[in-house]
């Protein structure tokens, strides 16, 4: 159903993909808006909400786990010498307003507060486009702004004592399936071989779909990807990946991922191929 807080995206009329802009979650999952469920063309959910190994995976949005100390991202807390641990410092992006609203996509105002402050201030731009007749784009596109009066610093569990966690930033919780997902780039496969690497796109594919992400821009291409198929299928791209990230007062960062949604298993150069008609010049 299309409403005031669940709009849904539309290629050529078919309904691909449902935004639920107020939802109605625990303050331990950090509240956010989403979409889910996304789908191929043909109708296979690529998307994840609430699973029972992460609750607060939810299905596709920003999330980061450290904005100054307080968490957007869910769940437990990273502290250095002292592992994940229960805080009582989750933050909430709150849905303020839609500057544009179209079949096809829209722009979003957010503010992302914790702690009864606003720190950050959001707009969003969430586009879907048709490529082919078994693939869309969607093209997500955020940009994060320091509303203090003071600098404010973005970290992941990386950053804060775990190796390997750079978790933070766009995030896809894919779908799960009995066989973990194949991820390969142009170059490498496997979990191992493209986790926490550089790559202009990353391809995760399961059973009949492929997801195929790609940094649109040349700042967010400088992101490394983010990669989990074994314990569970999902994909990000890191912004503090080896060092926090400084925000100063009244500061922007911006960031552009497209991802292609496809039926079927895409190989290097079917992948390839599709970034190249989705993010064009």
């Amino acid at each position: 159903m299309t409403g005031p807080d669940s709009p849904v995206l539309r290629v050529a009329g078919r309904p691909v993909g449902r935004y639920v802009t107020r939802p109605e979650l625990p303050v331990r999952l950090s509240p956010r808006p989403y979409l889910h469920p996304v789908t191929t063309l043909a109708g296979t959910v690529v998307t994840e909400f609430n699973p029972a190994d992460h609750l607060h995976h939810l299905g596709v949005g920003v999330a980061v786990p450290d904005v100054e100390g307080h968490n957007f991202w869910g769940g437990r807390t990273y502290v250095r010498d002292q592992g994940p641990t229960e805080l009582d410092n989750h933050g909430a992006q709150r849905h303020t307003a839609f500057q544009l609203r179209d079949p096809d996509g829209f722009v979003e105002e957010l503010r992302w507060v914790a702690a009864g402050t606003e720190l950050l201030r959001e707009r969003r731009t969430v586009a879907a486009t048709g490529l082919t007749d078994v693939a869309w784009a969607l093209d997500f596109t955020f940009s994060l702004t320091n509303v203090t009066p003071d600098p404010v610093t973005i970290g992941s569990p990386a950053t804060n004592g775990r190796p390997g966690a750079a978790y933070g930033g766009f995030f896809w919780r894919a779908r799960k399936e009995s066989t973990a997902p194949h991820v390969f780039t142009a170059d490498r496969a496997g979990e191992q071989a493209v986790h926490g690497r550089t790559a202009d796109w990353l391809a995760l594919t399961g059973a009949t779909w492929s997801l195929v992400f790609a940094g649109a821009t040349e700042r967010t291409r400088r992101d490394p990807w983010f990669v989990r198929t074994e314990e569970y299928p999902g994909v990000g791209s890191s912004l503090a990946h080896g060092e926090r990230l400084p925000l100063a007062p009244g500061d922007t960062l911006v960031r552009r991922v497209v991802t292609v949604v496809a039926d079927g298993r895409l190989d290097a150069e079917g992948a390839a191929a599709l970034v190249r008609k989705a993010v064009a010049p």
